[in-house]
C-alpha cells in the first residue's frame, strides 16, 4: 500500500489548466484498481492518493502517467506501509 503526496510546485492558474486532465488520470487507475482514496490537501498546495501496487517502481510508472508530473506541476512523495490494522469495513485493506 501506498500514499502519494504530491506538492505543487507551480501556480493554481497552472494547476487548474491540468485539472481535467488530471481527473482523468484518477478515473484511468481508479477503474484499474490502483487508486482507493484521493484529494486535495486543504489548503490547496497538493493532494493525497491512497493506492495499492506491488512495488514502489509500480507506483512511480503510474505516477509518470499523471499530467502534473508531465508538466511539472507537482512534486511527489511516495510512502510505502504495510496496514496491520483497519476499521472493520476496510479489512479487506490490511496487509497479509
Amino acid at each position: 500500500m501506498f500514499i502519494v503526496l504530491l506538492n505543487y510546485i507551480k501556480p493554481l492558474s497552472e494547476v487548474d489548466r491540468f485539472v481535467g486532465e488530471h481527473r482523468e488520470f484518477l478515473d484511468r487507475y481508479y477503474a484499474s484498481g490502483h487508486f482507493l482514496l484521493s484529494g486535495r490537501k486543504e489548503p490547496r498546495n497538493g493532494g493525497v492518493i491512497l493506492c495499492r501496487a506491488e512495488t514502489r517502481a509500480e507506483i512511480e510508472s503510474i505516477i509518470s502517467d499523471d499530467p502534473f508530473s508531465r508538466e511539472q506541476i507537482a512534486e511527489y512523495d511516495i510512502i510505502e506501509f504495510l496496514p496491520s490494522m483497519a476499521a472493520t469495513h476496510l479489512d479487506t485493506l490490511k496487509a497479509i
